[in-house]
């Protein structure tokens, strides 16, 4: 990701926010150097400050816009008047956040459209064992039989398809299924995972696909041998 900021203390302060949630993060503190930036590495997504040296936000995201790259481009500014706000939206900004803010509130709405933007690019059906997730459909199946699923253990499943192999952390499968939830708690995704191990499993007590990880996380194994198919 990038983010273009000129107030060394917001940019440094952002930096180590989602740095924490493991992306990796690139800075820039004018519009020159944010614009350079972005058209050489094209981040998965761009925070990016209104008022800036050299070249401001509105043209950056005029110029990324222009040359047809489409990542997420969140705006932070000080300003709140409407028309400063519309004229960043034509111009191609996805969202804005206006000072203060809340860090918890940019880190839930970077991770959504990065959430997003990997949903579009994966594929619709997972096969491991004798389960079949269809991420399209919405709907999980075990030896051909539907398989009930609550919202939050589809999406954590989910989550561990697309991420298969990645060791994932309590907090990062917290935050990406959840968000940041008051009423979620480290230990209610211990019990996610619990429950989804009965469902997916051929031994729950000996898991084949979600493995935990001392003191990190879990991890879920998709058999190359199964495969994983898409159809679009």
């Amino acid at each position: 990701m990038l983010i273009i900021e000129d107030d060394p203390t917001m940019l440094r302060g952002l930096e180590d926010n989602f740095q924490l949630k493991g992306y990796h993060v690139r800075t820039a503190w004018d519009g020159e150097q944010g614009l350079n930036t972005a058209l050489t590495e094209k981040p998965d997504i761009i925070i990016l400050d209104i008022m800036l040296p050299k070249i401001d936000g509105y043209d950056v995201c005029a110029f990324i816009r222009k040359r047809n790259l489409d990542m997420p481009i969140i705006m932070l500014t000080a300003k709140n008047r409407e028309l400063d706000i519309v004229r960043g939206l034509n111009l191609g900004v996805d969202d804005y956040l206006t000072k203060p803010f809340s860090i918890k509130e940019l880190l839930a709405r970077a991770e959504a459209f990065i959430r997003r933007r990997r949903c579009q690019n994966e594929p619709t059906v997972y096969r491991f064992g004798s389960c079949e997730l269809d991420t399209e459909r919405c709907t999980l199946t075990r030896d051909a039989k539907e398989i009930s699923l609550t919202p939050g253990e589809f999406d954590m499943l989910r989550l561990f398809v697309s991420r298969a192999g990645c060791a994932l952390t309590n907090d990062e499968i917290l935050n990406a299924v959840w968000g940041y939830s008051r009423f979620i708690s480290s230990r209610d995704v211990d019990r996610f995972v619990a429950s989804l191990r009965n469902k997916i499993e051929p031994d729950a007590l000996n898991p084949s696909f979600i493995h935990s990880i001392a003191d990190i996380g879990y991890r879920f194994d998709l058999p190359q041998t199964d495969g994983n198919s898409a159809n679009n």
